[in-house]
Formats: structure tokens, C-alpha cells, sequence
């Protein structure tokens, strides 16, 4: 037996997973954590789950990050069993040790977890579908609700500053000072755009540190992919991706999810002409984000939705012109430049949200 393989079964027995063993498959979906899908055979049928050994480079204190997804995971699943309904396909259920632990740790490998697979579900890495976008749109304006009114002082910072776009800006000038790969010179107009965006990326931030957005518990990754939908439905069925689960503005999670689902391209589009926000997917998102949330948000809330699109691309794009300039080191790369073409790119779509920003809040006004 392979060392991986051995490991895996360490793991599944240390969670106390029952049945007979079977074999496991290696998802290479995500770029952070080694994520395997364990089946093991048991009255009568497969059953099957999902094994993670979390990166600790980047989750530098996991206890903290598995403590913030068991209480959301445990608080989703007290709400959804309170209206009589079963949570068994609707949010993650981690698995614990004879201890009562979330996680174990293996000498020779790290810190594991472990949790069931949601039976008949698909997710998408991109999607045009516009049924798709709206229900993911629905599932984290449901995770929204679910969590309106947890005790958002329980959860860890796991992430210090992770959108604070006053700090971001602070490290692209940083960078542009040690200037620590020699290209400086060739991003001057990059770098121009960055800055003439400033004002309007960082507002909602200062409106948050000036008490006018109250920090709610927010997911801090929302693409579509973290997001599950029934294979014969399409419907949504569960959020995913718990790590970055902690404080946050839901501007800051809406917005993200713009950057991705209603772009009209991927994220290092070269030809910057393509460059737009689909006013159609948009929309979409935007109705079944809205719908679902209700009326749980203010009124200054609802208006910082549109706001928060800008300010989840512009801040993304500085991350990857700051990178671009200290030499690739934090983001990965699979060609030179793709850091700079990923900068270029969000500043074109940033800019193209600021000349539709009208139009952005009339559609969250319609819903």
C-alpha cells in the first residue's frame, strides 16, 4: 500500500468511519488544500466522503479555521432542522474523533478532516448558464440568512486584513518601492489605472471601520464553484468551502462573486477589448442573492452591494499587480506574465463596473 493510501486510512479510522474500505480518488478542483474522496462499502450500498489535509502555510492556525466551520456548519444545520426538514444535503457535516475533535493530526502528514459527500451533486467551475448563476446567487443569500444572527464576535480572524483595500493599496506601493523584480517601469499606466480606481474601491471599507456596515459573518470566497447543485435539478443544495469563514462585509462576499460569475471572460483575458460585466449574468446572480437574503440587510447594506463589485475586483487586481511586481511569489503562475495579464484584466472590468454602477444598483433596487 502507497504511503497516500495508508495515510488516508489512518484518517478515516481515526474519524471512525464504518464499512468496508474500498479505494479512493484524488480531486484536483481545489489549489489549497489536498483533497481526496474516500468510499468505503456499507449495508449495501457505497458510501462515500471527503478527506482533506489542510495546507498550513496558508491556514497558518487551522484549529481556528475548523473551529469557525464547525459552529457555522452546527448553527446551519440547528436552522434547517428547526423547520422539520432534514439538513442531510444542505450543509457539510464534519466528522469527529472518539475525542470529539474536527480535525486530527498525523506525525509524518498534518492536520486532516473529514466529512460526508452530499449524495447526487455537482458543482461548476464556470458557467454561462444563467439558471446556475441565480442559484448560487440563492445559496449565498441563504447562507446569509441562516447566519443573520450568529455572534459574529465567536469567529476567528483567520485571515488578518484579507479585505482591508486601504492595506491592499499600502502593499502595491510597498511594492512598487522595493520594485524587487526590476518592472516597475513597464506597469506605470497599470498602476495609474489602480490609483485613479482608489477612491471608490476602499469606500466600502471606511464605510465598515465608520460604523455604517456592520460586519456580518461572511464566506470570503463565493465563486459558483463553492457552491453545490442537485445533478437532476440544477438547484443549489449546499456552500462550500468553509475555510475563510469569518467576519466580513456581505458586500464583500457579493461583490466577489460578481468578479467571477458575470465577467464576460477568465480572469487573464490578454485581449482587454473582451473585457466587460455581463449585465445578464449580473442580473441573475443578483435576484437570487437579493431574493434569498430578504429583508435582514439596511438600507445602507443593499446600497453598498453594487459598490462591493468594484471593490472585490480592484482589490484583486492590485493583488495581482503587487505580486506581478515582487516577482510571482505569492499567486500561482502557469505562463510569464500572467500575473500582469490578471491585473490588466481586472482593472478593465473594474472600470467597465464603474461606468455601469447606475445601472448595477437599479437591478439590486428591482429585487
Amino acid at each position: 500500500m502507497q504511503q497516500e493510501e495508508s495515510q488516508i486510512l489512518e484518517v478515516c479510522r481515526r474519524f471512525g468511519l464504518k464499512g468496508e474500505y474500498k479505494y479512493y480518488e484524488v480531486i484536483n478542483s481545489g489549489h489549497i488544500n489536498s483533497t481526496y474522496k474516500v468510499f468505503f462499502f456499507r449495508d449495501g450500498e457505497m458510501k462515500d466522503y471527503i478527506v482533506q489535509r489542510v495546507n498550513t502555510y496558508v491556514f497558518q492556525n487551522p484549529l481556528d479555521v475548523m473551529e469557525n466551520i464547525a459552529q457555522v456548519t452546527e448553527y446551519i444545520r440547528a436552522k434547517i432542522k428547526a423547520t422539520g426538514a432534514t439538513a442531510k444535503r444542505s450543509v457539510l457535516h464534519y466528522a469527529t474523533t472518539e475525542n470529539g475533535d474536527y480535525y486530527t493530526v498525523l506525525d509524518d502528514s498534518g492536520f486532516w478532516r473529514c466529512c460526508r459527500y452530499i449524495d447526487d451533486s455537482v458543482s461548476f467551475t464556470q458557467t454561462d448558464d444563467l439558471k446556475i448563476i441565480e442559484e448560487s446567487g440563492k445559496a449565498f443569500g441563504k447562507f446569509q440568512t441562516y447566519l443573520a444572527d450568529f455572534p459574529v464576535k465567536n469567529l476567528h480572524i483567520v485571515i488578518p486584513h484579507f479585505h482591508n483595500t486601504i492595506k491592499r493599496y499600502g502593499a502595491l506601493q510597498e511594492a512598487m518601492e522595493r520594485n524587487a523584480a526590476g518592472r516597475l517601469d513597464e506597469v506605470q499606466d497599470v498602476i495609474a489605472g489602480y490609483k485613479a480606481m482608489e477612491a471608490l474601491a476602499i469606500k466600502p471599507y471606511q464605510l465598515q471601520r465608520a460604523g455604517v456596515l456592520p460586519l456580518r459573518v461572511t464566506h470570503n470566497d463565493t465563486k459558483t464553484s463553492n457552491v453545490l447543485f442537485d445533478a437532476k435539478t440544477g438547484e443549489y443544495l449546499a456552500v462550500i468551502d468553509l475555510d475563510t469563514v469569518m467576519p466580513g462585509l456581505v458586500a464583500f462576499d457579493f461583490g466577489d462573486a460578481i468578479r467571477v460569475a458575470a465577467s464576460t471572460v477568465d480572469e487573464d483575458e490578454k485581449d482587454l477589448s473582451k473585457v466587460a460585466l455581463d449585465l445578464e449574468k449580473y442580473e441573475a446572480f443578483t435576484r437570487g442573492f437579493v431574493r434569498a437574503i430578504g429583508d435582514m440587510l439596511s438600507k445602507d447594506e443593499k446600497n453598498s452591494l453594487a459598490l462591493g463589485a468594484i471593490a472585490m475586483t480592484t482589490e484583486c487586481g492590485v493583488r495581482f499587480l503587487t505580486d506581478y511586481l515582487d516577482g510571482d511569489k505569492y499567486f500561482r503562475i502557469h505562463y510569464p506574465d500572467q500575473n500582469l495579464a490578471r491585473a490588466k484584466c481586472h482593472l478593465a472590468l473594474a472600470q467597465d463596473m464603474e461606468r455601469k454602477l447606475v445601472k448595477m444598483q437599479e437591478i439590486v433596487g428591482k429585487y
